[in-house]
């Protein structure tokens, strides 16, 4: 996959730096043209002119250019590369460079091109074991993976500092088949589509601070989202109430309620191509929503009743009114599983239905993992094994475009 790609390398200032220079010999040797920008910290372990001689490119240090009165250079270099790339690697990662990252600066070429990235941004973290399990970094980490970024996890063992533990740079070839296996993942095959994709949970509101809801966390329906648009589609996402970050290139809507949820769905639908159904939509909702708080009649109160209606059935709605749209609809079952999921594809004249079931470990809410069966509309059903809920995505995206 590394053939005629055009690779973007960010080089921070650490010790490992030096594994770099056999990143870009491998990248170079399996075809790739190489970019490599830099941080100027990471000029005090390698010189810019060992990584100009190596990838035989311009390595940019400053975001800055050299003749500041050049009416060549204007400066630009960053979009330049963000345009140009197929995939951007930053190994290695410092501490400070992922805080960067996480949070959005753009105070030197890496932190600026990343932001002007529109391909996959790979990021490889090494640091002393210390730095690394700092809860601060792990929570820019996190930020990172809720955007669709790749992190290569930092291998264990002896480090610079004489201590034992996680943190370590993997080696080159590791860095390099990660890189190509990221670029095999991320094909342009949806370039020109519309994918509508909903995820989360709704929240019906009972009193101006209580509702009834569910223990969906949003994370498969954000990784559809994020996989879809790398692989080049146009997505909007219509999320529930969760606590994720929203994915790179992604127009997203925030809704609470399923009727919110309803009307966003059909607003869109007409101009979308594929949509996916991931929210854990609410089927009940209070008839009546209190004005304010419903307060505890006394300790010897024996409760209240809530009546319930049901809510729109947005899957049936948006399937009736369908043309050429591929419709995919999510199952969550705890018995009969196969069953009651095959009988909602024919109920609902779904093109696809992804069966999630509580029983398989591994799949249960709020977990990075996921364990589904994709059920085609003839019936043929095949369970995938557990699989991180990005890879998941890959493969249901790749079950959609057989059904072009």
């Amino acid at each position: 996959m590394l053939a005629d790609k055009n690779i973007v390398l960010g080089v921070t200032g650490g010790i490992s730096v030096y594994k770099m220079c056999t990143v870009v010999r491998l990248l170079k040797k399996a075809g790739a043209h190489v970019r490599v920008v830099m941080t100027q910290s990471a000029t005090e372990f390698v010189t810019p002119l060992t990584f100009s001689t190596l990838s035989e490119e311009e390595v940019i240090v400053s975001l800055w250019p050299k003749d500041k009165h050049s009416s060549t250079d204007l400066g630009v270099k960053h979009i330049d590369l963000g345009l140009w790339a197929h995939a951007m690697l930053v190994a290695p990662a410092t501490a400070n460079t992922i805080a960067h990252l996480a949070h959005g600066y753009a105070e030197d070429i890496i932190s600026s091109t990343v932001l002007a990235l529109r391909c996959p941004l790979i990021v490889a973290p090494a640091m002393d074991v210390d730095m690394w399990e700092n809860d601060a970094t792990q929570q820019n980490v996190s930020i990172l993976k809720g955007r669709g970024i790749f992190i290569i996890p930092p291998e264990s063992g002896e480090l610079a500092s004489g201590l034992v533990g996680a943190g370590r740079l993997p080696e080159p070839d590791t860095i390099v088949d990660y890189v190509d296996d990221v670029l095999e993942k991320t094909p342009c095959d949806l370039s020109g589509k519309k994918i509508l994709v909903t995820a989360g949970p709704t929240h019906e509101p009972i009193d101006p601070v209580r509702f009834i809801g569910n223990r969906s966390s949003g994370k498969m329906g954000f990784a559809l989202a994020t996989a879809a648009s790398l692989r080049g589609a146009d997505v909007t996402l219509i999320s529930g109430p969760v606590s994720l970050g929203t994915p790179k290139n992604v127009k997203r809507i925030d809704v609470e309620t399923a009727e919110q949820m309803h009307n966003a769905v059909l607003d869109h639908f007409e101009k979308t191509d594929i949509l996916i159904m991931a929210a854990a939509v609410a089927d009940y909702t209070p008839v009546e929503v209190a004005e304010h708080k419903i307060k505890k009649l006394g300790s010897h109160a024996h409760g209240i009743s809530v009546e319930l209606r049901s809510t729109s059935d947005i899957l049936h709605i948006v399937a009736e009114k369908k043309s050429k749209q591929i419709v995919v609809g999510f199952a969550l079952e705890t018995t009969n599983e196969l069953e009651h999921a095959k009988q909602k594809l024919e109920k609902k004249n779904l093109d696809m239905i992804v069966l999630n079931s509580t029983n398989d470990k591994g799949a249960a809410f709020g977990t990075e993992t996921n364990v589904v069966t994709i059920i085609q509309k003839d019936g043929t059903a095949t369970k995938l094994p557990k699989k991180p809920k990005f890879d998941v995505a890959m493969e249901i995206l790749n079950y959609l475009l057989k059904l072009k």
